[in-house]
């Protein structure tokens, strides 16, 4: 018996002193790994796919003890699977990104932080006294100031996302100038631009570097914009402005007019610095709607990468969806001065009550032309907030009953704010608008007189 007590005793002892090295362990490696992240100056992995709100960092806590509570309470440590703990996971998601130029940048890094958490957790959770401390209080818990919500809008992925549906899927009309990778010589229809194009590098040498904007993917394209902009000489134009949106050269630029020729016949040669002046003459309109979607994404990029989210509330809609189907609106009232910002919304029938539907299927923006025309081309809506990505891009307008409603910035909103959507206040009318077959393309337009619109009646 005596002999079986100092065996436990022993046993006792020895687990205690394990224990106690396990948990001298997780502290010596929460100091020789973990504090050195905590301390840097410099940004984690994060930013390889997030560009604001969220660094590693934020979930360290100068206490060894309060940083693991902190994680186990968030719900990010598996206690009984330390290696499938979600903080580990979040770590890892460097490595399926699609950017294979930053997976090599960050990867050293990424993998320091990686085996410095998965060395440090484990540890933690083979401390059984560690563990099992009562849970902190939920203002004493670390991590990110803003909601998930505002963290997952500012991930990259969700940015090209957007760049794509506000701005890349507009790029033909930059064609073939600023596209060279959309020129086929196999289609017979893109000979003369070919041509042409040929004709305009041999007459203007300097300027084939300027002329590749757009890249043969979204995510080049966007990387090209950004660092472009990022280099841009004392005195021009940058060309994604953050601070003024509506003033960079992506948006100037299509804005400008054809200059007069020189003496020689040529063209002079344009600068970024104003007053601009662009060869390719007029693509875009102030307050059309390839005007709004290029703004609005500037100005979300702007306030991402500005950290300027700091609620669900202040995230935009980014919920559109760029198509082809051009709608007009014709004999718009004379009362309208010309250039004045037209918004118009299609509403699709309620098959279940036979009304319409309350929220619109799509709009269009222009501005009032000299015939007092209206033209647009469409965007779809699709379900709002960060996971707007999710909508097909292969939109179409069913054949059906729609309405219109049409909304005209007569109080100028829209110069304070280009990205806003007008009120009811600005509401002057409706008018039904039946649908066949709708083509993309402005040959195939669909039109709704403004004679027709009617303001109805309050119950």
């Amino acid at each position: 018996m005596v002999t079986r007590l100092l065996v436990l005793g022993l046993l006792c002892l020895v687990v205690r002193e394990s224990l106690a090295e396990e948990g001298s362990r997780s502290a010596e490696l929460f100091e020789q790994r973990i504090m050195p992240i905590f301390r840097s100056s410099n940004p984690s992995s994060c930013i390889q796919c997030h560009l604001a709100a969220v660094d590693l960092k934020k979930y360290i806590l100068p206490s060894h003890e309060k940083t693991f509570l902190s994680l186990r309470d968030k719900g990010l440590v598996d206690l009984e699977n330390p290696a499938k703990s979600k903080i580990l996971t979040l770590i890892r998601m460097g490595e399926k990104d699609r950017d294979e130029g930053a997976r090599l940048i960050h990867a050293a890094n990424r993998k320091a932080e990686l085996e410095a958490f998965s060395a440090w957790i484990e540890a933690c959770c083979n401390d059984p006294k560690l563990r099992s401390l009562p849970k902190l209080k939920a203002s004493d818990l670390a991590g990110p100031e803003r909601p998930n919500e505002v963290i997952r809008h500012a991930r990259k992925i969700r940015l090209v996302d957007s760049f794509v549906r506000n701005v890349w899927s507009q790029r033909m009309r930059c064609f073939p100038c600023h596209t060279p990778h959309e020129l086929d010589e196999s289609n017979a229809r893109h000979r003369t631009a070919i041509q042409k194009q040929k004709e305009f590098r041999r007459q203007y040498p300097e300027l084939v570097s300027r002329l590749k904007i757009f890249h043969k993917t979204p995510e080049e394209t966007l990387q090209y914009l950004i660092d472009h902009s990022k280099k841009t000489p004392l005195g021009d134009i940058p060309m994604i402005n953050l601070k003024q949106p509506q003033d960079s050269l992506l948006v100037l630029k299509p804005m400008s007019k054809l200059p007069n020729k020189l003496d020689d016949g040529r063209f002079p040669i344009p600068g970024r610095t104003a007053p601009l002046f662009h060869l390719g003459g007029l693509k875009m309109h102030l307050n059309d709607h390839s005007y709004k979607s290029f703004v609005a994404w500037i100005q979300d990029y702007a306030n991402v990468v500005g950290d300027r989210y700091e609620s669900v509330d202040d995230l935009p809609a980014d919920n559109w969806v760029a198509t082809q189907y051009i709608l007009r609106l014709t004999a718009a009232p004379d009362s309208w001065t010309v250039t004045t910002p037209v918004q118009i919304f299609l509403h699709a029938k309620n098959k279940a009550t036979g009304g319409w539907q309350s929220e619109p299927v799509a709009f269009t923006q222009g501005t009032v032309t000299p015939r007092h025309i209206v033209n647009g081309a469409l965007f779809f809506f699709g379900k709002k907030g960060p996971k707007a990505h999710a909508v097909s891009r292969e939109v179409a307008v069913e054949p059906g009953e729609y309405l219109i409603k049409v909304y005209a910035d007569k109080t100028r909103r829209l110069k304070k704010d280009p990205t806003a959507m007008l009120t009811p206040e600005d509401f002057v009318g409706q008018a039904p608008l039946k649908v066949g077959r709708w083509r993309p393309g402005f040959r195939q337009a669909k039109s709704v007189s403004g004679a027709n619109l009617i303001v109805p009646k309050a119950d």
